[in-house]
């Protein structure tokens, strides 16, 4: 029984070296056409048939999803473990339309129908590139750690620094504090919707500062991910020539 779980296991991972490749390539085909399903449903004017094959067309894959999710829990070595992990809830998520849409009315299908998206995740499964990724964020965790944590900081800084340059002259834009995190957030992200902005000298020369710290805080989680990829792609091709 061991034997037969551990190789439903590996074939559904693409492990297995006889059904492994078809299996995931067909998993992996699924999540694309369903994905492509949701853009295609909001097409106007759709016909009645057009409709009716979308429909089945879900049902055919929720099916196929619900049936692999299923094996999984089965075959796993620890089930709440796989059921709480991330790959599982990622599972779940591919099926959740089909739970979540029995009793809903229809403003609520189209929130439930929007999870579908998330199934483009699942493809991270069967993807080496996304593993070595993983691998490089797990390594500079702390560092984003407490890079978010300054950030956080910094954020607050910035919202009570605009409040007090021109909250006077502009009230409507800066009534609080809190009001002006929006502000923080778009100016320390580099985004700059422009929708809220200073008009005094304090307050521009205040963002200037800002924006010049914001690029520099855009650049440093980049950097440490760049850093991180490079020396695990430099481990596994040393790992290769060993071999």
């Amino acid at each position: 029984m061991n034997s037969a779980k551990k190789n439903i296991r590996r074939i559904l991972d693409g492990t297995h070296p006889r059904y492994g490749r078809a299996v995931a390539l067909g998993l992996q085909f699924l999540i694309i056409v369903s994905v492509i399903s949701v853009a295609v449903e909001t097409l106007p004017n759709l016909s009645q048939n057009q409709q009716d094959f979308l429909f089945y067309e879900e049902r055919i894959i929720i099916s196929a999803f619900i049936v692999e999710y299923v094996l999984r829990i089965y075959s796993a070595e620890k089930r709440l473990s796989y059921i709480i992990s991330f790959w599982g809830l990622i599972d779940l998520v591919a099926i959740l339309p089909a739970l979540l849409s029995v009793g809903v009315d229809g403003r609520s299908l189209r929130v439930v129908r929007l999870l579908r998206v998330f199934r483009l995740l699942k493809i991270a499964r069967y993807t080496t590139a996304l593993d070595r990724l993983v691998r490089a964020f797990k390594s500079v965790r702390d560092e984003f750690i407490i890079f978010t944590a300054m950030s956080m900081v910094l954020l607050y800084i910035c919202a009570v620094g605009i409040y007090y340059f021109e909250h006077e002259t502009q009230p409507e834009a800066f009534p609080s504090i809190v009001h002006s995190l929006w502000w923080a957030i778009a100016t320390l992200t580099t985004v700059g919707y422009g929708d809220v902005y200073p008009v005094t000298a304090g307050g521009r020369a205040f963002t200037f500062i800002i924006l010049v710290v914001g690029l520099a805080l855009v650049a440093i989680p980049s950097g440490l991910l760049a850093s991180a990829l490079m020396t695990d792609k430099a481990e596994d091709s040393n790992d290769t020539k060993g071999d």
